[in-house]
Order: structure tokens, then C-alpha cells, then sequence
């Protein structure tokens, strides 16, 4: 047995290679929701860490784990690569397939995961999208995925929305960059597959009564078109209107996008042809981690700083970097210190935060006046966090009940 990873962790060395995938042990095994898949897929936990573990034909393995790695370094949604399984033996000699080996996204969910029962219009409409965003920001790095769908995502809880994690490359292509024909075949993939999973919910009675499957796709197509529009089109602008082009790339940024740069040319009526040059989402997560150091999603973010800069507002402080400093001492970290123990896996710190933030804010439009931080801590601990579930993808469930978790 060989392996090839790019984390060093001896423990690998322990597990039951030898062995097919599906009849490993349940002591090495942790049961968590997972999306549907052509493969053996299992999870583990070694050293505190949850691997998901996947067994496919060699050559499949090696090329989703260089892709993974090539995305991670580009720093794109996408489950992080850990290492590939090869030259698996019984022992009596007869070959096993590869495993791949992926870190778990903690505090992610397949999409199945994500009701409880039936799952409904304004849930299915974040999903969409999250999607809609990823398979943007996909095409725009100049990948292809050639498998889009629901069940080959991961979603994480964003501040009332979801962001959404590629977790299947095997089909994927990078490219410098990526033809008309070749997004438009990604979306036709991702209309068919999307239909056909709306039809698996509806035949379970999963799905509301009030969504259409057909609706579904040519809303997903709809959502990607015009986010995608937005990020691309040239937009012509008269001289006398140049403010237009500091608004375009502050709706940009609102989006979650950055602007590497933006190309200008005159137009035949003495305007300017403006289009912006995107490389990539995560403004708002990137100004984030530059001013606190604190690694959040998109809208997370969003809110984070919006608090930040309200609090940096009522203290007078000029200086961003200081104003950040005393927040995340005085503010962010005292709230999530707040949380008791026994809570803090319900979900992550930073959307904890982003909630009660909004808490905070019913609170006070209910009561007229600001309520304070204090007071809203303690009402959202006391009568929101502590009914909502532990989240499956964080504790699992005894690896014995496997079957039922989907």
C-alpha cells in the first residue's frame, strides 16, 4: 500500500487499507449526513480531524486530488485534498481500489441535510443561490466542473444565507480560461441535474408543494445569467457620467467581488466603454481577516464589519486598524465567550455572532430603543441557540446508524 499526501499525519497508516471501504469497521468510522454518490464514501476521525474518505479507480483519484490541490491554491470553495491510497491489497492478494482522501468542510451539510422535512420555497431559493455564486466564481477562475449539481456541494450557514463548497472534482477541467461553449455546457449539466434531484425530493415527498422543478431550473439559470452579467458586461459611460464607474465597482464589491483592475476605451460617441476585471469573491472576507485576523463567509463578513464600523463610529477612533483591535477585545470575542461550552458546537463562532447581531436588532425595533449587546446575548442564548439542533456535520451520529443519516 502506497500514499501520497500532502498532510503529514501518521495516523493514516493505521486504518484498515486493507480492507474495502464499505466493510471497514465501525469503531474507525464516524457517521455524518452525506449528498448521493456514484462511490464508497466514509467518514473518519483521527486526532480530533473528520477525513472523508472516497474509493475510486486510481487514475479518477490521482486527477481529482491534483485538482483539489490546484484549487485549494487559488484559494476556491472546495474541499481541501489530504492524500490518495494506492496499491491497496486484500490478504490474499487481490487488489483494492484507490482511496481519495478530503478534509470534512466542519459545519457543512449536503443539501439533503438541510430540511428536516420538507424542504421549502425560501430554503431551496438560498440554495439556488449559493450555487448560482459558486458556479460564477468557478467560471471566472476558468474551471469547468462537468458534474454541476446539489448533491456535489457542500453548504455552510452564511448569516442567514448559505455558502456553497465544491466537493466533487473528478469531472472538473482548470483552463486559462473558459469558452462560451464551455460555461454553457456546465449550465446545461447543472439544469438536467438539478430537475432530476427536484423530481428525487418530490417523490419522497420532500419537497414543498409549491415548487415547480421546472421553475426550479430555469431559476437556477436565471440566478447564474444575471449574477453573471453583472460581473462581466462592458457598460458604456458618458463623460459627464464617470461616477458611474466608482458605483459599478462598489455594487461589485457589495456582491462579494474584487476588481483586480478595470479596462477603459473611448466609444465612437465620445463616451467610454468601461469593463471591470473580477478575479475573485471574498472582498468582504478578505477585508476581515486583514483587520482581525478572523476567517469568516461572505455575508458573515459583511456583517462583522458592518458592526465594526459602527462601533468604530460611536468611539471616535480614526485609525480602522486600532478601531478593529479594540472590537474584536471589547466586542466579538467577550459575546463568543459568552456561549457556554456545551453550545459552542451548535454553530461557529462567527455566525453565532452574525445572529445575534440581528437578535439584537429585533430587540430593539420591538422595544423602541437600543437594548444593548449584554441583554441580547443573553436573550439569544436563552431563548433561540439553546432550542436549535447540533449540527450533524460537527458531532455526527454513532457510526452504527450510518445508513439512516442522508
Amino acid at each position: 500500500m502506497r500514499i501520497t499526501s500532502a498532510l503529514i499525519d501518521p495516523a493514516l497508516l493505521d486504518l484498515p487499507w486493507h480492507i474495502p471501504l464499505e466493510d471497514w469497521p465501525a469503531d474507525h468510522l464516524v457517521a455524518l449526513p452525506q449528498g448521493i454518490s456514484r462511490h464508497i464514501v466514509r467518514f473518519v476521525r483521527l486526532n480530533g480531524v473528520v477525513y472523508a474518505m472516497k474509493e475510486t479507480r486510481e487514475r479518477i483519484a490521482e486527477r481529482e486530488y491534483n485538482l483539489l490541490r490546484a484549487l485549494e491554491r487559488i484559494d476556491f470553495p472546495a474541499v481541501q485534498a489530504v492524500a490518495i491510497a494506492t496499491d491497496r491489497l486484500t490478504p490474499e492478494g487481490e487488489p483494492l481500489e484507490t482511496v481519495l482522501v478530503t478534509r470534512h468542510l466542519q459545519f457543512s451539510l449536503p443539501y439533503r441535510a438541510l430540511f428536516s422535512r420538507v424542504l421549502r420555497p425560501e430554503t431551496m431559493n438560498r440554495l439556488l443561490d449559493a450555487l448560482a455564486a459558486l458556479v460564477v466564481r468557478m467560471h471566472l477562475t476558468g474551471f469547468s466542473w462537468g458534474d454541476c449539481s446539489l448533491s456535489n456541494t457542500l453548504f455552510r450557514r452564511d448569516a442567514g444565507a448559505f455558502a456553497a463548497y465544491l466537493v466533487d472534482a473528478e469531472t472538473g477541467n482548470l483552463h486559462p480560461k473558459l469558452s462560451e461553449g464551455q460555461r454553457s455546457e456546465d449550465i446545461e449539466i447543472l439544469r438536467l441535474n438539478i430537475f432530476g434531484e427536484c423530481l428525487d425530493l418530490q417523490a419522497a415527498e420532500l419537497l414543498h408543494e409549491s415548487i415547480d422543478p421546472e421553475a426550479v431550473v430555469d431559476d437556477i439559470v436565471a440566478r447564474y445569467e444575471r449574477l453573471w452579467h453583472e460581473v462581466t458586461y462592458e457598460q458604456e459611460v458618458s463623460r459627464d457620467s464617470r461616477h458611474h464607474i466608482e458605483r459599478r465597482i462598489r455594487r461589485l464589491n457589495e456582491l462579494g467581488f474584487d476588481v483586480a483592475e478595470v479596462s477603459m476605451s473611448t466609444s465612437d460617441d465620445g463616451g467610454y466603454l468601461v469593463r471591470p476585471k473580477v478575479v475573485d469573491a471574498g472582498y468582504h472576507t478578505r477585508r476581515l481577516m486583514r483587520l482581525t485576523g478572523l476567517d469568516a463567509e461572505e455575508n458573515q463578513a459583511r456583517q462583522l464589519l458592518n458592526d465594526l464600523d459602527a462601533y468604530r463610529a460611536e468611539s471616535h477612533l480614526k485609525d480602522e486598524q486600532q478601531a478593529a483591535h479594540r472590537w474584536l477585545t471589547e466586542v466579538f470575542e467577550p459575546v463568543v465567550r459568552a456561549v457556554p461550552a456545551n453550545m459552542r458546537r451548535k454553530l461557529e463562532p462567527q455566525e453565532i455572532f452574525s445572529q445575534i447581531i440581528q437578535h439584537k436588532w429585533l430587540l430593539s425595533e420591538k422595544a423602541g430603543r437600543d437594548v444593548g449587546m449584554g441583554p441580547a446575548v443573553k436573550s439569544y442564548l436563552d431563548d433561540v441557540l439553546v432550542n436549535k439542533p447540533d449540527e450533524q456535520a460537527v458531532l455526527g451520529v454513532e457510526a452504527d446508524s450510518l445508513s439512516g443519516t442522508i
